[in-house]
């Protein structure tokens, strides 16, 4: 981590299409590989995919046929408070955890979300719906998740 943190937010506008995705990824890695660890900036990545993923999958695009992509990295005595934001047309149903079996091919996404970002939320209003995840500068220990040696 080479930069110091200071009170920084990035908006980018992708397809609704899943190469937004791969845009979205590409674009927060460039702008965070020096900025956080490389162990936080794989768990940004992937949780981003997810989000947008589920914007392609489920939701309306905006207008213009795009999903708005956001990050936000506040500075603490800890390290940088970052927020990922995806904002979409919204659909019928808005985004829940579901259960998967084993043998389903897909469900699991929000699973992720949720196991990777200290929190995680849906905001909603007359234009559509933001998706957010929030990572905490020291993250919680995941008792949960086995060390491999």
């Amino acid at each position: 981590m080479a930069a110091a943190v200071t009170d920084r937010a990035w908006c980018v506008v992708v397809p609704h299409h899943p190469a937004g995705a791969r845009l979205a990824r590409h674009r927060l890695s460039d702008e965070l590989a020096d900025v956080v660890p490389p162990t936080l900036l794989a768990d940004l990545i992937a949780v981003l995919a997810e989000l947008v993923g589920n914007a392609v999958r489920h939701a309306r695009p905006l207008p213009g046929g795009v999903i708005r992509v956001a990050w936000r990295l506040r500075p603490s005595a800890e390290g940088a408070l970052i927020q990922l934001r995806v904002t979409d047309g919204g659909a019928s149903t808005g985004p829940r955890i579901r259960t998967a079996s084993p043998d389903a091919a897909d469900g699991r996404g929000l699973h992720i979300v949720a196991g990777l970002a200290t929190r995680w939320g849906v905001e909603r209003d007359g234009m559509g719906q933001r998706v957010w995840a929030e990572f905490d500068p020291v993250p919680a220990p995941r008792p949960d998740l086995v060390s491999a040696g």
